[in-house]
C-alpha cells in the first residue's frame, strides 16, 4: 500500500497562513503530499489557508465572528435561521469558542454525500462530534499538535482575577468534546514524543494509537541572507497571540534587566492585543523604547529580520513542537529556547536551553551570547545543519503516508 496514490481530504477549522502552527502545517504538509503524487483537497473554515495551486480549497463559510476587521459582529436575522449559525452566535455571546464544534458539523454535512471521492480524511485538531461522524464513513487520521488542556491550565493559573478564571474555563469548554472524540479515533498523528506522552496522559489515549511525525521547516523560505551585519544586542521572537503559554512576559522582564547594561532591543513578529496583557506589561516596565512589534511581515522581510538579529529567543512555557525555533535555526540564527514541552526535541544540542518562566536564566544566557560572538556564530551554524538533516516537509509527508498505509483498508 506504500506506493498507493491517495485521494486525501484535509479538514482544518481555521488555517491562518501567517501565524499559528495549524495554518503552517496545512500549507506545507499538503504541498509535500501533492509533490509525492497524491491528490489533496482542503476543507477549511475562515481564516483560509494559502495553498499550492494544485490543491483545491473548499471554503466552508461560517459567521466568522473572530475576523479582526469586523470582530464579534452582530449577525443578520436571516443568518441565524441556520441551527449551526445560531449555536455559533450563542456560544460566542456566552464567552465560548464554538469553531471546532460548528466546523465539524458543517464538514460532516458537506462530506456525507461526497465521501466516495476520497480514500482517507485527515483532521487537523478539530476533534469535534462531526469529525467522529466522518470517521464512521471513511478511514480518518487526526493530527493533535499538543493537548489543549495545557493551554487551559496555564490560562486559569495566570488569570488575574476570579472572573478571568471563569472566562478561561468557559472558553476552553470545547476540550471535553475533543477528548471524547480523540479516544474513539483509531490513529492519531502528533508532532513530537513529548506531545504524544502528554496527550496520552491528559486525554487517556493508549500510546499504540499514536504515530509521531515531526513537523518540517520550510527551508526554501527560511534561509540565511549573506552580507547583513548582525547586531548582538538585537533579539527576535515570534508571538502570534497574547497567550500566557507563549511566555513573552518573561522575555520582556529579561529585556528590562538587560537594558541597564546593553543597548538591547527586542523585535516581536506579531502584534499585541490593544490594551491587552502584553501592552500593559510593557507600560508597567517602561519598555516602550526597547520593544518593537513588527506585525505581519512578508517572507523576505522575515528573513532580513533574522539576518539582523544577534539571536532568536523562544520563551514559551510549552510547545507541542515549536516551529519558530526551527525557523530561526534554518536561518542560522543563534537560538535560546526554553525546555517547555517538545522544544528540546527540536533544538537538540544546536541551541541554548533554559527553564520555562525563568527570567534570571534568560538574562544570563542572552548576556552570554552578546559577550561571546564566536560561540554565537557556531551555535547558529549548528542549528542550520540540524534543521536540514532532521526537519523537512518532504520527510514529514513520507511518514504521514506510512500512517495512512497502516490505517487504510479502503478500496483503491
Amino acid at each position: 500500500m506504500k506506493n498507493k496514490r491517495y485521494r486525501i481530504c484535509f479538514l482544518s477549522y481555521r488555517s491562518n497562513p501567517h501565524c499559528g502552527g495549524q495554518g503552517v502545517y496545512i500549507k506545507h504538509l499538503t504541498r509535500a503530499l501533492n509533490d509525492l503524487g497524491h491528490r489533496v483537497d482542503v476543507i477549511s473554515g475562515p481564516p483560509y489557508p494559502e495553498l499550492s495551486q494544485n490543491i483545491r480549497l473548499i471554503k466552508l463559510k461560517s459567521l466568522d465572528l473572530y475576523n479582526p476587521s469586523d470582530l464579534f459582529r452582530t449577525p443578520q436575522p436571516q443568518e441565524l435561521q441556520s441551527c449551526i449559525n445560531l449555536y455559533e452566535w450563542l456560544s460566542v455571546c456566552s464567552m465560548g469558542f464554538p469553531e471546532p464544534t460548528s466546523f465539524g458539523f458543517r464538514a460532516y454535512h458537506y462530506l456525507r454525500k461526497r465521501i466516495h471521492q476520497y480514500d482517507i480524511v485527515h483532521d487537523n485538531q478539530c476533534l469535534s462530534y462531526g469529525i467522529y461522524g466522518i470517521s464512521r464513513l471513511k478511514p480518518l487520521v487526526a493530527t493533535i499538535h499538543h493537548p489543549m488542556t495545557v493551554d487551559r491550565r496555564i490560562a486559569i493559573q495566570t488569570a488575574p482575577n476570579f472572573l478571568r478564571k471563569l472566562q478561561a474555563i468557559r472558553w476552553y469548554s470545547f476540550i471535553g468534546m475533543q477528548i471524547r472524540v480523540a479516544r474513539k479515533l483509531k490513529q492519531i498523528i502528533t508532532v513530537s514524543q513529548c506531545a504524544a506522552a502528554d496527550i496520552h496522559q491528559e486525554f487517556g489515549i493508549p500510546r499504540k494509537q499514536f504515530s509521531v511525525v515531526p513537523n518540517g521547516i520550510d527551508i526554501h523560505s527560511f534561509k540565511p541572507i549573506p552580507g547583513i551585519q548582525r547586531d548582538p544586542c538585537r533579539i527576535l521572537t515570534t508571538n502570534s497571540a497574547d497567550m500566557p503559554l507563549k511566555g513573552l512576559k518573561y522575555l520582556l522582564d529579561a529585556v528590562g534587566k538587560l537594558r541597564l547594561k546593553y543597548p538591547i532591543h527586542l523585535y516581536v513578529v506579531g502584534s499585541p492585543k490593544p490594551d491587552g496583557i502584553i501592552e500593559e506589561h510593557i507600560r508597567q516596565k517602561q519598555l516602550q523604547s526597547n520593544v518593537h512589534f513588527l506585525g505581519r511581515i512578508d517572507q523576505h522581510t522575515y528573513n532580513i529580520q533574522y539576518a539582523k538579529a544577534g539571536m532568536a529567543v523562544i520563551p514559551s512555557l510549552y510547545e507541542g513542537f515549536g516551529l519558530p525555533a526551527g525557523e530561526a535555526m534554518a536561518c542560522a540564527v543563534p537560538l535560546i529556547s526554553t525546555r517547555g514541552g517538545a522544544l528540546p526535541e527540536v533544538v537538540g544540542n544546536a541551541g541554548i536551553l533554559v527553564e520555562p518562566g525563568n527570567t534570571r536564566e534568560l538574562v544570563s544566557k542572552i548576556q552570554y551570547l552578546i559577550d561571546h560572538p564566536v560561540a554565537a556564530e557556531k551555535l547558529g551554524q549548528s542549528g542550520y545543519k540540524r534543521v536540514h538533516q532532521e526537519f523537512t516537509w518532504n520527510k514529514a509527508a513520507e511518514k504521514v503516508i506510512d500512517v495512512y498505509s497502516r490505517l487504510n483498508r479502503v478500496r483503491p
